[in-house]
């Protein structure tokens, strides 16, 4: 993927923060949870928390996370990954929500404005829209598939000015109730909206389509380093990660690192996470 240009804003980087939730628990996506912290499951050969701060890295002048579900092995990744720049809130008793998580980082957005994204919010789109003009003193909503703001929309990010921040509870709570509902029936909300490709990997089924969205953008199946793809082995349209083993036929499909697909297996619009954990076909 080609690097994302910052976009022209009328406030300093060094003036944001860019914050990606990342603390829920991926019960909808298990089994695949079972084996990675939501954040962690990868589309296209990336982690999705890595793919949200690659989102958010060229707009903002820090960065952060939250975490509670397998929240160590979130952190321990980001260390590897990040060298450092990412700075990760523990939430140990209890996941605090989209605000309550916003709400511990107080001390450390320190009168600074916010941009928020969801780790299982998957799109190529950068956030050049949501920015464009902006002077840090109002709430905004990316939209997407429209321009009006309701319970059901689908948030592609936010951004929320320190006034905001501020106020918010370090307690669980979520940004619709505390934040979002109130602004907008104040007329207070802006609304951008997003027409490009947005994919809440929040089922198989969807973590699926954002593997194939990737595959459809790269123009071919997206095959990692130390892969091995047996000579009478068929790959179309899929994902393979580092370290597998395909010597059967994978289409339209995910196979995480490590895995394997043996002589004579045909995976079809499925996803092999583990030696025992296969969904599909989807």
């Amino acid at each position: 993927m080609e690097p994302i240009a910052a976009p022209a804003l009328s406030m300093s980087r060094s003036d944001l923060v860019g914050v990606v939730l990342a603390a829920g628990a991926g019960t909808r996506l298990d089994p695949l949870t079972q084996l990675l912290p939501k954040a962690l499951c990868p589309v296209g050969n990336r982690a999705l928390v890595d793919l949200a701060l690659d989102r958010l890295e060229p707009t903002v002048g820090s960065l952060a996370v939250n975490a509670h579900h397998h929240g160590e092995q979130l952190q321990s990744h980001l260390r590897d990954q990040w060298a450092g720049a990412v700075t990760v809130s523990l939430e140990s008793d209890q996941p605090l929500g989209t605000a309550g998580g916003i709400g511990q980082l107080r001390p450390w957005i320190d009168g600074r404005s916010v941009v928020v994204v969801n780790a299982d919010g998957w799109t190529p789109t950068p956030l050049d829209a949501l920015l464009e003009g902006w002077d840090g003193q109002t709430v905004r909503v990316m939209v997407n598939g429209g321009s009006t703001f309701s319970p059901s929309s689908k948030i592609v990010a936010s951004t929320l000015p320190w006034r905001i921040v501020e106020r918010l509870d370090d307690q669980p709570t979520g940004l619709y109730e505390v934040v979002w509902r109130d602004a907008f029936a104040n007329g207070e909300l802006e609304v951008v909206s997003h027409d490009g490709v947005f994919i809440d990997c929040g089922m198989p089924l969807d973590y699926l389509r954002a593997n194939l969205e990737a595959v459809a953008l790269a123009g071919d199946s997206l095959v990692a380093e130390g892969a091995q793809i047996d000579v009478s082995a068929k790959v179309a349209s899929s994902v393979i990660g580092t370290g597998a083993r395909v010597f059967g036929d994978v289409e339209a499909s995910v196979v995480w690192p490590g895995q394997v697909v043996e002589s004579g297996e045909r995976l079809i619009r499925s996803i092999r996470a583990g030696t025992s954990v296969t969904v599909g076909p989807l």
